[in-house]
């Protein structure tokens, strides 16, 4: 019998996030449809850049990129893409480097906390779409998982920077539909109704309408308590559930 010495395995390497970023930034572009990139501006009051890709083929590209690193990549080289492709000035490529980066969740500790800050300060997520995709699921598990983080959120409200007042309140959105951190919610609430700007008031009425599911008697309650200080925007995202007759009365109850 001969013996036969057996064939090594061959061990495909695994793409770095410079090899995920330079191809997907290819397949961005390949894809691109300029005819709905022009369209995706009328989502936005501040001018975006887009390459038109719906929101759907945008997440394929997302799960099609990370299953070519998930037996591979850790959350370190889930942030190193994020360094990489949020400050792109691309919707899309913010958004597959979110939905990567979020895919590595069980992974996130307390340092996901400040890091989502500082990407939001340095104005790398500098548009509403791209902050409500990483915040709720981001800061929203870490915010559950790490209850002394919650008063350090309630300071971003007071932040120069209108993306970090705008995380402070989605962070509680699929917390505050579930009834948990409600006493939160509505305190984050409070504090953003002095703040004029008009995706900061949609935000807070955004929050409020999904704090009031699990209890729309305590949102009521809040609503009048407010009275005169609820920007006219918030409070018609607010109370969107109620029904009209109770709709009218609370926009006529909570004028200034």
């Amino acid at each position: 019998m001969t013996n036969r010495t057996p064939k090594a395995k061959t061990v495909k390497a695994v793409p770095t996030p410079e090899d995920i970023a330079r191809k997907a930034i290819a397949r961005l572009k390949s894809q691109a449809d300029p005819e709905k990139a022009v369209q995706a501006q009328r989502y936005f009051k501040e001018t975006i850049a887009s390459y038109g890709l719906t929101a759907d083929d945008s997440r394929e590209l997302a799960r099609e990129m990370y299953l070519l690193v998930k037996d591979g990549w850790s959350l370190e080289e889930a942030v190193e893409l994020c360094e990489i492709l949020l400050p792109n000035k691309y919707l899309e490529a913010k958004g597959l480097a979110t939905l990567i980066f979020l895919r590595f969740h069980k992974e996130f500790g307390r340092p996901v906390f400040g890091l989502v800050k500082t990407w939001l300060a340095r104005d790398y997520l500098d548009n509403w779409a791209s902050v409500d995709v990483l915040c709720p699921d981001s800061l929203g598990g870490l915010l559950e998982r790490y209850p002394d983080l919650v008063p350090k959120i309630k300071g971003w409200t007071a932040h120069p920077n209108r993306w970090v007042k705008r995380a402070s309140a989605v962070a509680f959105i699929k917390l505050a539909r579930r009834g948990k951190c409600l006493n939160a919610a509505y305190q984050i609430a409070g504090r953003l109704f002095r703040c004029e700007d008009d995706l900061i008031e949609k935000a807070n009425g955004w929050l409020l309408r999904e704090a009031g599911k699990t209890d729309m008697g305590r949102l009521e309650k809040f609503l009048l308590r407010q009275r005169g200080r609820v920007p006219r925007t918030t409070i018609r995202y607010a109370i969107e559930r109620f029904p009209e007759s109770k709709r009218r009365l609370l926009l006529e109850k909570t004028r200034a």
